[in-house]
């Protein structure tokens, strides 16, 4: 048992004051402020605070030739990946394509020197782009400026230090809020699968549109599609073929190279995809002046210019929006994004950390940053992706710094070869993205969900299904708050272990256990238990409160109307084992004849013979 400390001088209390001393020890001379002030700001401003907040630093002086190696082969093979993907992107973003390679190239740069995990490679994501649709509407100035306000609003948590509220979105919201997009991602590539124009803003309204223009649909467009789709995943099955790997004594260095091959065909199947059917559409183009499918159309070439985001913009009723109207019309998208950029980035650092700690905030640091630099080259919100880490890790990134290779390939593909992407078909985009998110519906975890507890799956299938019935803030965020609801419930109805028990001296009583801290949303509740427990006898009853390590002034009412209730029926109640904390807090509302507290199991049969339930031990007789 822990007995009651008491307080006395060693306890860390103030030594008595001094009248002889006391008018010299705590005057501080202004030089003696001053100098305190520095040493604090020299402790703040340290070698391990530059590496923490400047994480360059760290690894840049054991920099090799090795590691360069390995982030130059990363590099050049997410560079391959990322300039497909963006176009694709940027199409999902309802925006033109070049605006997905916008944000591909100086996201990486500041990343390099900012970012903690090596196998980041920054760029437009596919659910940042489904969110900046939502959001912005497809509106250029208005995704540019979702930008900017998303950096800032990552950066401010940032600083702040606010990644905690990142936790609150549990897995199965996560999962959930994943999957429902995954599905409403490849239903927005519907309408360049078939060439069909595809309305509404929600999973059920497009699929509706769907349905009543399907009869519009091309011929050749989904054929194309459905080809391209086939395709991709057959070079994915076959860049897992490991030759040789089921071999006693191992592959051989052949059987190492074709794998190696094998590899690099299913690691950059987007490109060949994307360079074959671009070549395709180039030749229909060249040949019989027009294609048979839908291409992308001309794409300005050049890296953008520096300018300041648009705080307006004009409507397409030739009415001008000022920067209030442009905020108040994204709404709850300027802090959902940032929270779910943030998320999804924190995940993938954490899948490829090799169990090192992931510093939140200074991924928020590195993204907010990232995302209001990118806003003045008019890019829309990204973060990491997913898929690219897959292919950086794979190719065996070691530091940051791959970005480079990545972002310069990026600037080359503006610069000289947009001209070239015109003839991309839309459907073979579309066939990429879809090819691709197949494998985000998060279907695996329902399994393991229902076996380890079935009220988990309530929070992770309301957030899938409100995130495709309602616009994907408001999913999102309804899924949160769901997930919050429960934990709360959780918090207001504690576990209560009863038990009917006797002392040494044969007198029975009833042991009521509460498992947690007695706060408002659970008081009552355990005192409505207590008293249901009790009712119907004068038996004694002991509250133990070993689990109990805090309390609110609602408990302590609470608490007060208990004892007084069961002094009035002149039922005995004592609390067992309270913590001193705790204990000051009831006794400053409950009344101290009613409130008895002891720490030893013999005090109960003393506490009980005052009561007159232990009858008073005689002495022996005298001889």
């Amino acid at each position: 048992m822990i007995p009651r400390r008491k307080h006395n001088a060693s306890s860390g209390s103030l030594p008595p004051p001094d009248d002889k001393h006391a008018s010299n020890d705590y005057i501080l001379s202004d030089g003696v402020q001053r100098e305190g002030c520095c040493a604090a700001l020299r402790r703040r401003l340290n070698r391990k605070t530059l590496h923490k907040r400047v994480p360059i630093t760290a690894w840049l002086p054991q920099y090799n030739a090795e590691k360069a190696v390995g982030d130059l082969i990363a590099g050049i093979t997410v560079g391959l990946t990322v300039i497909p993907q963006s176009l694709a992107y940027s199409n999902i973003a309802g925006l033109p394509p070049q605006y997905g390679l916008y944000g591909s190239f100086l996201g990486c740069f500041i990343y390099i020197v900012l970012g903690g995990c090596r196998a980041v490679p920054a760029g437009p994501t596919a659910i940042a782009s489904l969110l900046t649709f939502q959001v912005a509407g497809g509106v250029v100035e208005k995704a540019i400026l979702l930008n900017f306000l998303t950096g800032l609003v990552e950066l401010l948590m940032g600083v702040l230090g606010l990644g905690f509220l990142v936790n609150f979105v549990s897995g199965p919201v996560s999962s959930g809020f994943t999957s429902a997009v995954a599905l409403m991602i490849a239903t927005s590539q519907v309408k360049d699968l078939f060439a069909i124009p595809v309305t509404g803003g929600t999973f059920l309204q497009q699929w509706i549109s769907i349905f009543r223009n399907l009869h519009n649909a091309s011929l050749w467009d989904p054929v194309l599609g459905f080809i391209c789709i086939a395709l991709l995943l057959l070079m994915r099955k076959i860049g897992m073929i490991k030759l040789g790997s089921k071999e006693e004594c191992g592959p051989s260095t052949r059987q190492k190279v074709l794998s190696k091959c094998l590899w690099m065909v299913g690691t950059c199947r987007n490109a060949i995809v994307v360079v074959v059917t671009g070549s395709l559409g180039f030749w229909f183009v060249s040949m019989h002046g027009s294609s048979p499918v839908r291409l992308m159309g001309a794409i300005p070439s050049g890296v953008p210019m520096p300018q300041l985001p648009p705080f307006s913009y004009v409507r397409a009723d030739n009415s001008t929006a000022d920067f209030l109207e442009m905020v108040s019309e994204l709404g709850s998208g300027v802090l959902v994004i940032p929270l779910i950029v943030l998320l999804e980035d924190i995940a993938i650092c954490k899948a490829f950390s090799d169990g090192r700690t992931i510093d939140a905030t200074q991924e928020m640091i590195a993204l907010g940053v990232m995302n209001v630099f990118n806003s003045f080259v008019q890019a829309y919100p990204s973060g990491g992706s997913l898929a690219r880490s897959v292919v950086s890790n794979g190719s065996g990134v070691k530091t940051t710094f791959n970005g480079i290779y990545t972002g310069v390939i990026v600037i080359l593909a503006l610069q000289f070869f947009t001209q070239y992407f015109e003839f991309i078909p839309k459907a073979a985009l579309a066939a990429v993205i879809i090819s691709a998110i197949l494998f985000m519906v998060e279907y695996d975890v329902v399994k393991p969900m229902w076996r380890a507890k079935k009220l988990d799956l309530v929070p992770g299938v309301g957030t899938f299904v409100l995130c495709l019935t309602l616009p994907i803030e408001l999913g999102i965020l309804t899924g949160v708050v769901v997930n919050i609801i429960f934990i709360l419930y959780h918090a207001a109805r504690p576990k209560l272990s009863v038990e009917m028990l006797k002392t040494e001296a044969g007198v029975e009583y009833l042991m009521i256990t509460p498992d947690r801290c007695l706060m408002f949303p659970s008081v009552e509740y355990v005192r409505r238990l207590v008293t249901k427990c009790a009712a119907g006898g004068d038996v004694p009853v002991v509250i133990e409160c070993t689990h109990i390590y805090s309390a609110d002034y609602t408990a302590a009412k609470s608490i007060e109307q208990l004892t007084a209730d069961f002094h009035e029926r002149h039922q005995p109640l004592y609390f067992y084992n309270v913590k001193p904390s705790v204990c000051s807090i009831f006794e400053a509302v409950a009344k101290p004849e009613h409130f008895v507290v002891f720490y030893e199991d013999d005090e109960l049969d003393r506490l009980l013979a005052a009561d007159g339930r232990v009858p008073p031990v005689k002495p022996p007789p005298l001889p």
